[in-house]
Formats: C-alpha cells, structure tokens, sequence
C-alpha cells in the first residue's frame, strides 16, 4: 500500500493565535489521535499535496520530534473562503485496535449487460470500513462481470475478508441500465413485426 512520509515540527502552543502564525508560514496545524497520547505538530503546505488531494487511500508515516507514527486521514478542514488547507486530524494505526476508513472501491471484470448494449453506472465510489490496521487495502475490488442489464450491484454483495462494511447493505454500488439506443431498438423490433402481420 501506498505511503507517504511526512516531516512534522512539535506545537507546544495551541489556540487561534498560534495556528494563525503557522498558517502565515505556509505549515499546516495537525493533531494525531487515537494512540497512547495526542500528537500535536505542523507541517508545510506541500507535504500534504499527494495525500489530501487524491481518490486513492494512502498511509501516512509522520515524523515527530524524533518519533514515527503509523497513520490514515481522519479529517481535513479547508478554509471556507480561500479553499487552502487549514487544520489536518490523523488517526494513528495501533496494531489490535480496530479503526474506522474510507477504502475507494476498485470495479474489475467487464459487465455482461454493458456487453448486451447497456450503460454502467456507478453509484458510490467508496465505502466506509471497520478493521484492524493490518487489514487495510489501496482499494476494495467489485467484480462487475455478473451485472446483467437493468440489475444492481449492493453494498450488501461486496465480500471483503477481514473487513466490516459501515455503510447501510441495500444501497446500490452499481447498475446497468438500458441507453436510449437500446431502448429504441428494442421498440422498433415489435414494430417491425406488427408490420409484417397487416400484409
């Protein structure tokens, strides 16, 4: 699985007017959760950049005051008015405590409704997940090939081993429906035959 490293600078000071100051150096306020104690440092701006603005799950290794943490994204807050990253909460991994993420689903095999002539559409492009850290995967993989024209894949068909999906079962992931050709072909073929019937 992917990883990033990222190199933090200890905050001995809290409250608006020391997170103000950092972001008027371009470094970002951060808390790590979640372990034996809360973490509390700053990192540049740029450090972030592969981590928050991408689909994919990443770990990320940060460095601290001569310690390294194991983590995953809890939350990211982002500025309301100028859109630039404002505060960033990581969870750190303990190895026989469970966390809670959100894996992106990864659809493999080719839908033998799309191959009828149907359209896929993909409903949800993640799942929230409950397991322990040595279970956490890039993505969760859903194999499309059985989806047949108007059916659906539910969250409720999703097998990922050692993995607790959140999300409510009946939601759909998936489905094929019918494109307007299809639809049109399938109208004109009655017609056809009626046609001939009259002579």
């Amino acid at each position: 699985m992917k990883a990033i490293t990222i190199e933090g600078q200890l905050r001995t000071e809290t409250g608006k007017k020391a997170t103000r100051q950092l972001r008027s150096q371009d470094l970002v306020p951060c808390v790590i959760y979640g372990g034996a104690q809360e973490v509390s440092f700053a990192a540049p701006v740029m450090a972030f950049k592969s981590l928050v603005y991408t689909a994919e799950f990443q770990l990320a290794k940060i460095n601290v005051d001569g310690k390294s943490y194991q983590c995953i994204l809890k939350d990211i807050q982002f500025d309301k008015v100028t859109d630039s990253l404002n505060h960033i909460d990581f969870l750190e991994l303990v190895e026989d405590k469970p966390v809670v993420a959100t894996l992106p689903l990864k659809f493999t095999g080719s839908s033998v409704g799309v191959k009828a002539g149907g359209k896929l559409i993909t409903k949800i492009k993640s799942l929230k997940i409950k397991t322990l850290p040595k279970y956490l995967s890039e993505n969760i993989e859903v194999d499309l090939t059985n989806l047949e024209l108007n059916g659906n894949i539910r969250v409720e068909d999703v097998k990922a081993e050692n993995i607790e999906i959140l999300n409510s079962p009946r939601i759909p992931i998936a489905s094929v429906v019918m494109t307007r050709q299809l639809k049109q072909e399938e109208a004109a073929a009655p017609a056809k035959g009626a046609k001939g019937a009259k002579k």
